[in-house]
């Protein structure tokens, strides 16, 4: 039984200054280019290595260290991962957060506490601020990996109308905001998420009138938005894999209902148009021939940052669709 536990120690030593070592030469080479860009948030790792199951972000001197969970995970591998990273970026303990990501389908993992501690830092993104709490959510309240995303949607949003589904803390949103856009909407089900988005429509300065947040069940919205005969020209539709509903007979599975739901959303757009479609689902079949739509293109390569490029996974995957 010790000689086990040595070899697992001596093991687990080799990973972690494998580890060490690979973020700090990634850190290096990243840390000036995008402190150029004002960019405080970014990728070190991500599951590199093939027995190194973690992904590592850096946060404005913060890490956010995440260990890919499975059967065989056992309690001592993360903390002896996350104290050798930080040791490499000369990070103190108490700037480093771990976290355990699980494999699979979550229902309702996006929202899923751990803490609460309600404590949040700033972030910057370019020129535009963003508040993330790295201690009580598997997720931080900001997807960096849609950073190139976010720039684009900035950049087509001059005079038009945006309509943000699934709209987390609102990132896509404040950039439609600041790009010029004549109205935003933002809807989410759930409370801490439309509550954390006007706090970061706060914290640059945009105002309330004309950015419109709203609580509810993303059908329950599309229906009521078409009654009301409401019209948008440009949206980004980004939602979880998998989520359950509340009080409904059908759980939300991207998989099969991704039509249903583009098909709600398409009825809301202008001729001409822009929808941004994106999903996480690492075996997602697309399924969008049925759409009444213009055109379907898709433009992951290009919406996916160079921290995010990896060989072991596509972060996300996105379509451009015209109207």
């Amino acid at each position: 039984m010790m000689s086990r536990q040595f070899e697992l120690q001596e093991k687990y030593l080799n990973q972690a200054q494998m580890l060490a070592n690979k973020v700090k030469k990634q850190f290096k080479h990243l840390r000036k280019r995008f402190a150029e860009q004002n960019i405080d948030v970014f990728r070190l790792y991500d599951w590199d290595i093939p027995e190194i199951r973690a992904a590592v972000d850096w946060y404005a001197g913060y890490l956010v260290i995440a260990e890919y969970t499975r059967k065989q995970s056992t309690p001592e591998w993360l903390p002896m991962m996350g104290a050798a990273v930080a040791e490499a970026l000369n990070v103190p303990a108490e700037k480093v957060h771990l976290k355990e990501r699980f494999m699979g389908g979550q229902n309702g993992s996006r929202y899923e506490r751990l803490k609460y501690t309600d404590q949040k830092i700033v972030v910057s993104e370019r020129d535009i601020l963003f508040n993330v709490n790295l201690c009580d959510y598997v997720d931080t309240g900001l997807f960096s990996d849609h950073r190139n995303t976010r720039l684009t949607v900035r950049e087509m949003a001059n005079g038009r109308d945006f309509l943000n589904i699934y709209c987390y803390t609102g990132s896509f949103s404040c950039y439609a905001a600041m790009g010029g856009a004549c109205s935003t909407v933002s809807v989410d089900r759930s409370e801490t998420a439309i509550r954390w988005a006007k706090e970061n429509m706060n914290l640059n300065g945009i105002c309330e009138e004309g950015n419109t947040l709203i609580q509810a069940d993303t059908f329950d919205f599309l229906k009521k938005a078409k009654r009301d005969n409401k019209s948008f020209d440009l949206a980004v539709v980004d939602p979880p894999s998998f989520s359950t509903s509340r009080g409904k007979t059908h759980d939300f599975d991207i998989s099969e209902d991704h039509p249903m739901l583009l098909t709600a959303v398409v009825s809301l757009m202008r001729a001409g148009a822009t929808i941004f479609f994106s999903t996480n689902h690492q075996n997602f079949e697309p399924r969008l021939e049925q759409l009444d739509i213009a055109d379907a293109k898709e433009i992951t390569s290009i919406t996916i940052p160079e921290d995010y490029v990896s060989k072991k996974k596509t972060i996300h995957r996105c379509w451009r669709i015209t109207v």
